[in-house]
């Protein structure tokens, strides 16, 4: 299998293990390609992606669109703050005007959960779901499964811990699913306000003390604290949070020799992670960015119908050759 035999892609939980691990072999390959002088390959020529975020975004939108780029997709980035959403306009008459332009991937990220679901049964193009609502962010989690296989290459038997703000995290959702499907342990870890008891349903441990869990964990993944998603106060002050939950300095002492430390960010340093530990040779928080990038141009790779790689790599060696 050398593509996704699917038109979109919206959540982990229809993802095959297969599919999973798919895109994780394609994104070393687009990885490799960043140590070349000539970046880009000709995947997307001729294609058109737009993103379509409803909410802010850092590094999700600049990834995606510097992996359009890098695959040499002619790339509308769609500001809604400054379109005719603001007067009212409808989603679907949104999708009947992109749908217009002749657009061929969607990058949506919306408020409201299930919305790239929506878009994808409205029009013809492949909609890939950057973010909906609390629901899930399938390439967050695909990209974090990546970068703990680089340095373990395989999650199977793996403890993976997911520490913080879990009730309004659409990552942790997604992650979940994601670590599962490949094999690994996942306990859940925060004030209990922040980890309701409904997601034992996923099949997860729950725990609220990370003093007991830290020594047991490979891999440790820490989440921001959501307060513009927060109504009223789950939790009795970020200094309390970080008292409490915080991997701090002192904390990382108590972790394995070889842990991993993840974080799918913006970081609040000093909330739930300390500087140093941001720093620390265990910390994979930059190489998650990198990776985002690389996980991405492989999404769009194989849902393009995932030409052979060994012809890409020929027509950029020419390209090489040439410069």
């Amino acid at each position: 299998m050398n593509s996704l035999k699917r038109k979109d892609l919206l959540d982990i939980q229809s993802l095959s293990v297969e599919e999973i691990l798919l895109i994780c072999r394609s994104a070393k390959y687009f990885k490799d390609i960043f140590t070349r002088s000539v970046k880009s390959v000709p995947v997307l020529r001729g294609k058109t992606v737009c993103t379509l975020f409803y909410e802010p975004s850092t590094r999700t939108r600049l990834s995606f669109e510097l992996a359009a780029k890098r695959l040499s997709a002619d790339l509308i980035n769609f500001s809604v703050s400054t379109s005719s959403v603001v007067k009212g306009e409808s989603l679907i008459d949104t999708v009947h005007t992109l749908e217009a332009m002749k657009v061929d991937y969607i990058v949506m990220r919306h408020a409201a959960s299930m919305a790239p679901h929506f878009l994808s049964r409205n029009i013809k193009a492949s909609v890939i779901n950057a973010g909906d609502g609390f629901h899930a962010h399938p390439t967050q989690a695909l990209l974090d499964t990546y970068s703990i296989m680089e340095k373990r290459t395989s999650l199977d038997g793996l403890h993976i811990g997911i520490i913080g703000d879990i009730k309004h995290s659409r990552v942790a959702r997604s992650d979940i699913e994601a670590f599962k499907k490949l094999g690994a342990k996942v306990t859940l870890c925060g004030p209990p306000t922040l980890v309701p008891d409904d997601f034992q349903l996923y099949g997860v441990d729950i725990t609220y003390s990370l003093d007991e869990l830290l020594p047991e964990l490979d891999v440790i993944n820490l989440l921001r604290i959501q307060k513009e998603r927060q109504q009223g106060s789950l939790f009795p002050s970020l200094r309390e949070y970080h008292r409490q939950f915080a991997l701090t300095e002192e904390r990382f002492r108590m972790c394995k020799s070889d842990v991993i430390v993840m974080h799918p960010g913006p970081v609040n340093r000093g909330i739930e992670i300390d500087d140093s530990v941001v720093e620390s040779s265990h910390s994979i928080i930059n190489e998650q960015v990198t990776n985002g990038v690389a996980v991405r141009m492989a999404i769009f790779y194989l849902l393009a119908g995932g030409a052979p790689l060994d012809e890409m790599t020929e027509e950029r060696g020419a390209h090489e050759d040439s410069n």
